[in-house]
């Protein structure tokens, strides 16, 4: 019986997957290679700050309290005086006060060196933290509650974190593994505002922390060399275009009236969708464009902190 001769050459279906693969890498190579960059650069660092955000909890499950913050101004690698300090603190470290047992400050930047992790985003820059003090002071000083002090609210001394919070934070017993409670509310909302409207929504209210990087433009973020990128719009001394309110925010925390737990002040962060620069833009103005932002917003929900705190054993 003669053989046939298998053919050399294509069948339609393999042809028709040949077809979809180059049909793909054509696409692919018609995105502009400056686009793929930033998409890499958006994923790299939502990935550093997810770390970061383990890091913060993993502090907190081994200490009963969250880290505080480094300061910006340190060029890595040295250490610096501060005058509120007794003693130099170096790059990337906390700023513990053990005098008094609580931080120094509770805005600055993540403490990379303290909590082992990357010091920059994806574009070189330092992120953004800020704390609620009640969930950053001592176990034995037993307080549960935000506590107004103008030592513990910078930038704006003027500012009032929500003191003596309805409800207030009163456990029984007293927790001896945590600096905080199960009834404890932190000072920090973040929000999102519509595009149309300009009207904001609440994302999270009453957070323990917010970890920020300040994007692809990096207005207001410390550099590893302890200086601000700052933009040629800034008059203010923010490092902002004095336009991009809500990037300001984002770098200094603004005040605002919230209805939770009553009317008590919260330092304001934004997160929201990516928008360009344009001219006549304004955050707060309806009928407007929005100014530009590329931060990106990583919050610590109490409910996310409670629980794995409760898991290690700290609380109730």
């Amino acid at each position: 019986m003669p053989m046939t001769r298998a053919s050399g050459g294509f069948t339609l279906a393999e042809l028709a997957v040949a077809l979809v693969i180059m049909a793909l890498l054509f696409a692919g190579a018609l995105i502009p290679l400056s686009t793929q960059i930033e998409v890499r650069n958006i994923a790299d660092t939502q990935r550093t700050m997810d770390h970061i955000r383990e890091a913060v909890i993993g502090f907190a499950m081994a200490n009963g309290r969250l880290p505080c913050p480094a300061r910006g101004q340190t060029p890595a690698g040295e250490t610096d005086s501060i005058t509120w300090s007794p003693t130099s603190i170096a790059a990337g470290s906390e700023q513990w006060d053990p005098a008094n047992n609580r931080c120094f400050v509770v805005f600055g930047v993540v403490p990379w060196a303290t909590l082992g992790v990357p010091e920059a985003d994806a574009w070189g820059r330092r992120f953004t933290y800020r704390v609620s003090h009640a969930f950053a002071d001592a176990i034995s000083l037993a307080s549960y509650q935000s506590l107004a002090s103008p030592a513990l609210v910078p930038p704006n001394a003027a500012l009032m974190s929500p003191a003596n919070q309805s409800p207030s934070c009163s456990p029984t017993p007293a927790p001896t593994l945590a600096s905080f409670a199960l009834c404890s509310l932190g000072d920090i909302a973040v929000y999102n505002r519509n595009e149309s409207s300009h009207a904001r929504t609440t994302i999270g209210s009453a957070l323990p922390a917010v970890i920020i990087s300040h994007g692809r433009n990096g207005y207001g973020a410390f550099q590893p060399g302890g200086t601000r990128v700052v933009s040629a719009g800034d008059g203010d001394g923010d490092g902002v275009p004095d336009q991009n309110a809500d990037e300001a925010a984002n770098v200094t925390g603004s005040t605002t009236l919230t209805p939770y737990a009553g009317s008590f002040s919260q330092w304001a962060f934004y997160s929201r969708s990516p928008m360009s620069a344009s001219t006549g833009c304004s955050d707060g103005t309806a009928g407007s464009p929005l100014c530009e932002f590329d931060d990106i917003v990583f919050m610590l929900s109490s409910s996310t902190l409670m629980a794995r705190i409760v898991s290690a054993g700290r609380l109730p």
